[in-house]
């Protein structure tokens, strides 16, 4: 009951679409109508600047990491029973309920939640893995979905079994999310090209 219930939260705040209601609230604009159509903080980037970005990115980050860090402190969730709590705000953000289903790409709600999951480790990790991704690749999508295989690897050497489970389900709806992009394929960024051709 406890896990349903800090599963549910979890996902209403995960739900709850920050970037997009700030592009609506503060610059009266539908901030989808911009770059990838993506209701999230890269685009409220695009649409009101760096102030207004940061604070979407703050808060799509805060609503993975409150409600994990909550379970575990208040709720006394540990292990693998951790990992639906820890899914759903990746879920509840990329299937967000109150635009019909249509929800951001996840990425910064993840970082979230693995801050939640396992304080500085999983986020070092990740962003050390998609720091590295993006300076080769020139698509966005691969740079998300190699990083996370790259991390769930990582998280198989590091040997604890609920952060793999994790790592896998936040890996399959990322991919989900970043699909579209994926399926243009590979494109190395244009430095690496000059490189490979002398």
């Amino acid at each position: 009951m406890d896990v349903l219930f800090w599963t549910l939260l979890a996902f209403i705040s995960g739900s709850l679409m920050f970037s997009y209601w700030l592009g609506l609230l503060v610059l009266k604009r539908d901030i989808r109508a911009l770059g990838d159509g993506n209701p999230g903080a890269s685009n409220l980037f695009r649409a009101g600047g760096r102030v207004l970005g940061i604070i979407g990115l703050l808060l799509d980050y805060a609503k993975g990491a409150v409600p994990v860090l909550a379970a575990r402190s208040v709720g006394g969730i540990e292990g693998s029973v951790l990992i639906p709590v820890a899914l759903a705000p990746v879920l509840g953000h990329a299937f967000s309920p109150w635009l019909r289903g249509r929800g951001g790409k996840a990425v910064a709600v993840t970082f979230g939640v693995w801050t939640g999951s396992s304080l500085w480790e999983g986020p070092t990790v990740l962003g050390v893995l998609l720091a590295f991704w993006y300076a080769l690749s020139a698509r966005d999508g691969w740079t998300v979905f190699v990083s996370t295989i790259c991390f769930v690897i990582y998280l198989l050497v590091r040997g604890v079994e609920s952060w793999v489970g994790l790592g896998l389900g936040c890996w399959a709806i990322l991919t989900v999310k970043h699909w579209d992009e994926l399926r243009q394929g590979w494109s190395w960024r244009l430095w690496v090209r000059h490189l490979l051709h002398h």
